[in-house]
């Protein structure tokens, strides 16, 4: 049997033709499969805009800068995340305030946030994480009665949902926020090798992320007339973020698989559900009856002092039997740079704690039933449950 990492890609055959259709066309980077693939990620989440660029971190830089965050502000946001969120709102100039999560679905709580704002903040920035949706409807009444602006981090939930008043809700339309993030790194749910989006149903925003992507230029169009069409203008600092046509094509192809990929996330991890179900000691995020997890991860929450076993111990047995696990996350505020720049007066209990027993096993699209099932055999085997 095969080796079984926690997550990758999938690709297949009509990927593969995408990409070299697009290698053979006169337009390898800035060309029209861009503008396809922005088109049809938005029409997937039902938001009116989308801006693809060359990471999620381009991604979550560009949606702090969109919102105009600058030195003095505060954001406040998960300290259970990748760096790269709380990286984006220093490269802003603000400042990141970590709120504590909810032990059972790691999501940031409502409560901690109201906690955590202050005269200075002026964004708050929830992540989804591993794939389930935050309480978006009360994320949004709380920065509504604050003034804040909400910047949703999707890296983890593409194609999620949530329900409100009835109707269920793309996590990316931005209904309740000012922009959407996502990444497209391999262990995502789609790919394109590298590569991010946002979305947002803000125009203003969208002609800002377009401009700022590309180096800050714009081509107004009385002037480019008058001029000529070589005219351009460079009105703010911006940066090289763009996604060349190579990633967007594989990006197209993609999203045709998206549902089907998520469909598969979600059996798997049903079928972890039922094998883990009940067990002492061991459990798992909990998917509230409002949230359709799309699960880039699967973490089981594993008291390992009271089992007797070290969750050092149990990565390297599992590694043995091929199987491949990880960590998600050590909390940023634990990583010695944050240490410097960001004194922390709270502890954060739940983030403590999730942290102490937190283990991400494998889950991915081509996951056979057989490799779900030594997974949890393995893992049940070696703990003694």
């Amino acid at each position: 049997m095969r080796n079984i990492p926690y997550g990758r890609q999938h690709i297949d055959s009509d990927d593969i033709r995408a990409v070299i259709k697009v290698l053979k066309s006169d337009f390898i980077t800035q060309g029209p499969a861009v503008s396809a693939f922005e088109k049809k990620l938005a029409s997937y989440c039902n938001a009116k805009y989308a801006v693809a660029v060359s990471s999620g971190t381009a991604a979550l830089h560009l949606a702090c800068l969109a919102i105009g965050l600058s030195k003095g502000d505060e954001v406040v946001t998960s300290p259970i995340t990748f760096l790269a969120t709380a990286n984006s709102i220093l490269y802003s100039a603000a400042k990141p305030v970590f709120a504590d999560i909810d032990y059972e679905t790691v999501n940031t709580d409502p409560a901690e946030i109201k906690k955590a704002i202050t005269s200075k903040t002026r964004a708050v920035l929830p992540v989804h994480f591993a794939g389930l949706p935050c309480d978006m409807p009360e994320t949004h009444k709380i920065a509504k009665k604050n003034n804040l602006k909400v910047i949703e981090d999707a890296c983890h939930a593409l194609g999620a949902e949530y329900k409100h008043n009835g109707k269920w809700i793309k996590v990316g339309s931005c209904k309740h926020s000012d922009m959407t993030v996502f990444s497209f790194h391999p262990v995502k749910h789609i790919t394109t090798g590298e590569g991010g989006a946002i979305t947002t149903n803000n125009r203003k925003y969208y002609e800002k992320l377009l401009s700022l992507r590309n180096h800050g230029i714009v081509k107004p169009y009385e002037k480019c007339k008058k001029t000529g069409p070589w005219y351009y203008e460079m009105r703010a600092l911006g940066f090289n973020y763009r996604m060349t046509d190579i990633q967007a094509a594989l990006g197209l192809s993609q999203l045709d698989k998206l549902d089907d990929f998520v469909k598969k996330r979600r059996e798997i991890a049903d079928r972890y559900k039922k094998a883990f179900y009940g067990m002492q000691d061991m459990s798992f995020q909990r998917e509230l009856s409002w949230a359709k997890s799309s699960y880039h991860l699967f973490v089981l929450n594993i008291d390992f002092e009271v089992m007797g076993i070290s969750r050092k111990s149990l990565m390297k047995m599992l590694l043995k039997k091929g199987i491949g696990t990880q960590v998600h996350y050590i909390p940023l505020y634990k990583q010695p740079y944050y240490k410097n720049v960001l004194p922390r007066n709270r502890i954060l209990h739940n983030t403590e704690r999730y942290y102490r027993r937190a283990l991400s096993i494998p889950i991915f699209p081509a996951m056979k039933h057989s490799e779900v099932s030594k997974v949890a055999e393995e893992i049940k085997k070696i703990t003694g449950r």
